[in-house]
């Protein structure tokens, strides 16, 4: 019931949050007002599922009754910051997307990337260290506690400075369209309707994302157990095979490759994007200094495009993961896992470069004025000038002298939906990856994991010398990861 959170919240939220998002009139933005009211619920719920049992305590003094509530507090909770945060991230992608012109957007992904793996790295380095020993109990007497206050904190200020330092764009009016849907499930229909009329690129990056999480959802969820697992397997010392705390070992093992393949996965997300070249970069006039400017010219010729890198990256995935089942130790386990930062870090900026360029190019911002750009979106400075106010495709009538201000910037205004949509050919292939790892598990391991069950009969263990039921999970992923790399190379041709 728990672990179904982050798949179902993502299914659902990004994408009503998005056509929400899309045709709001706030005059303080389409999506900074959902990023703050997103944010706020986030750090409660944080904080009510650090501190559950003390609030079940306040209210409840039957000590079983307090049990069962503490429970269904948590996992209500848990479910709140996941569905808030899910509000939060899609109109964090869609505030990229907005704000950058086309030439910019790999630019943008690249810094969410950037800024994303740094926060696992925070994360993993605040698990590892024993908080309580350092702040002391003032910020709760466990390490979950303060980890959840932390992580609070955190939320609520970087978010702040987010919604303070980016100048959104306000939508004036709504495109009159006749098929709009109307009535209590409108929402759901406009998703609907255009989940079925989805562009030939952006649907070709959907399917190219859909695959891609076939392969990438069992390695994000069991890899560190996997590299436990191999430690125990093959590598553990006889007398430490039957210490006390096994699983904690295996977990720290776990948590070692994770925070090695964090650190792979940031260091490339600052790397790899420079020596990448941007979709729509021949546009994009380069003025390098002039010390450099034939050194940088000679390094443009042979820079690869994202198209190209992106593939790369599903191929190197592919290739890791094909060698899961031949891992016979937990240090190669942790190579592999490693080695998997790279592909990692290529597939989180690139299918939302792609999808940014594509929907400003729906928007028309490559060229307003162009008879294949759609119809032009007008801007004008509020008295303010804080702000850009934005007319809604349709509106094709010039009243302002300052509405061709906008010509060549990003416009965005379905940005919300697309990325829902992303979001839901991101979502389901975890559902499927469950189904198949559990068809697996059923098969290879009917028992109990010998690894981890230490206190089971001997009769229930499952053979350590066998298969590792998770590899073959992961190797299956593999298959599906050079489906991928073949749904990418489509988006060339289309």
């Amino acid at each position: 019931m728990v672990w179904i959170a982050g798949p179902l919240s993502g299914l659902i939220v990004q994408p009503i949050i998005g056509v929400v998002a899309d045709e709001s009139k706030s005059r303080w933005g389409r999506r900074r007002p959902f990023i703050v009211m997103g944010s706020l619920i986030v750090a409660c719920s944080l904080l009510t599922l650090g501190f559950t049992k003390e609030i079940v305590a306040l209210f409840v003094l039957d000590k079983k009754l307090a049990k069962i509530f503490t429970i269904v507090v948590a996992v209500l909770a848990l479910y709140v910051t996941d569905f808030a945060i899910n509000a939060v991230m899609s109109c964090g992608r869609s505030l990229v997307v907005d704000t950058l012109p086309i030439q910019k957007q790999q630019s943008g992904a690249a810094w969410a990337s950037r800024m994303g793996s740094l926060g696992h790295i925070i994360g993993y380095g605040m698990g590892a260290v024993d908080l309580v020993q350092i702040f002391g109990p003032r910020l709760g007497d466990t390490q979950f506690k303060q980890l959840t206050v932390i992580a609070a904190v955190g939320m609520l200020m970087t978010s702040a400075i987010t919604c303070w330092a980016v100048t959104e764009r306000v939508l004036v009016t709504v495109r009159q369209d006749p098929r709009r849907a109307q009535g209590r499930f409108k929402v759901v229909q406009k998703i609907w309707s255009t989940l079925l009329t989805l562009p030939p690129r952006i649907r070709a990056i959907c399917w190219a994302v859909f695959w891609s999480w076939i392969g990438w959802f069992p390695f994000l969820i069991y890899s560190s157990t996997w590299v436990g697992e191999t430690y125990f397997r093959y590598d553990v010392p006889g007398d430490a095979r039957n210490t006390k705390d096994a699983l904690g070992d295996m977990g720290r093992i776990g948590s070692t490759a994770l925070t090695v393949y964090s650190t792979v996965t940031f260091i490339s997300a600052w790397i790899l994007p420079p020596l990448i070249r941007a979709p729509e970069d021949n546009t994009f006039t380069h003025r390098p200094p002039v010390a450099i400017a034939h050194w940088v010219q000679t390094l443009n010729k042979f820079k690869p495009d994202l198209l190209t890198a992106w593939v790369a990256s599903h191929l190197m995935f592919a290739f890791a993961m094909s060698l899961t089942p031949f891992a016979a130790s937990f240090r190669f386990a942790t190579v592999l896992v490693a080695l998997c930062g790279v592909p990692w870090s290529i597939a989180i900026w690139a299918p939302s470069t792609f999808m940014g360029v594509e929907v400003n190019k729906l928007g028309g911002a490559t060229d307003p004025t162009s008879p294949n750009g759609g119809s032009p979106v007008l801007y004008r400075r509020m008295s303010g000038g804080s702000s850009i106010e934005m007319r809604g495709l349709g509106d094709s009538h010039h009243s302002d002298p300052e509405s061709a201000a906008g010509a060549g910037n990003s416009t965005g205004e379905l940005s919300g939906i697309y990325f829902g949509i992303l979001n839901i050919f991101c979502t389901l292939p975890q559902f499927i990856s469950t189904f198949i790892s559990a068809l697996v598990f059923a098969v290879l391991e009917p028992g109990k994991s010998p690894e981890l069950a230490t206190d089971a009969h001997p009769s229930e263990h499952s053979d350590p010398g066998g298969t590792n039921s998770i590899a073959i999970c992961m190797f299956i992923g593999a298959i599906s990861s050079l489906a991928a790399a073949y749904a990418t190379t489509k988006l060339r041709h289309v």
